[in-house]
């Protein structure tokens, strides 16, 4: 079973669990789905605002000195879109009407993401590429990240540089 499959069918379990639930997302860091049940939205769109939001999300916690990320709850007009860290590779999306027991779906998100996180760490994928149903080789499961790994959510920071040409004055102003 390849880990899109495994993480729909956890999608599916959420939704049956929290009550005006309607929708849920899992994807990459990177804004790449891995699996959605999010029918009045265009997954891949959410996807890439829930990696920009995390990215803010990230650096918020980190500037007033709050941990890691954890969580992101956005409440509209008509309802709200929290979102949950699945390790440190995936992120958890849910949609909810207004209405919602948003303690249960504190709840049911966060262990939702965890059990992503789980079913991510311990397969190949995401992919559907010819290895992506099989348990990820253990060197893979337990080697820590590589030193210029970026922490979830942050965003390389560019430093200016000066230019390999002198600007010419300009005249008559």
């Amino acid at each position: 079973m390849a880990v899109e499959t495994d993480v729909l069918d956890e999608l599916r379990r959420l939704r049956t669990r929290v009550p005006r639930l309607t929708g849920s997302l899992a994807a990459t860091v990177d804004g790449l789905v891995l699996a959605h049940d999010v029918p009045e939205a265009e997954p891949e769109g959410l996807a890439a605002l829930t990696a920009a939001a995390l990215g803010v999300a990230y650096r918020l916690t980190d500037a007033a000195g709050r941990g890691d990320f954890r969580e992101l709850l956005v409440r509209g007009s008509r309802g709200y879109v929290a979102t949950y860290a699945a390790g440190t590779t995936a992120v958890l999306t849910l949609l909810a009407e207004d209405r919602v027991n948003v303690g249960r779906l504190h709840l049911e998100g966060r262990r939702s993401g965890a059990r992503i996180a789980d079913l991510v760490a311990t397969r190949v994928g995401p992919g559907n590429g010819r290895h992506a149903d099989r348990p990820a080789p253990a060197e893979h499961r337990a080697a820590a990240p590589p030193a210029t790994a970026r922490p979830i959510g942050t965003l390389p920071v560019r430093t200016p540089q000066r230019p390999t040409h002198q600007p010419r004055p300009q005249t008559g102003i």
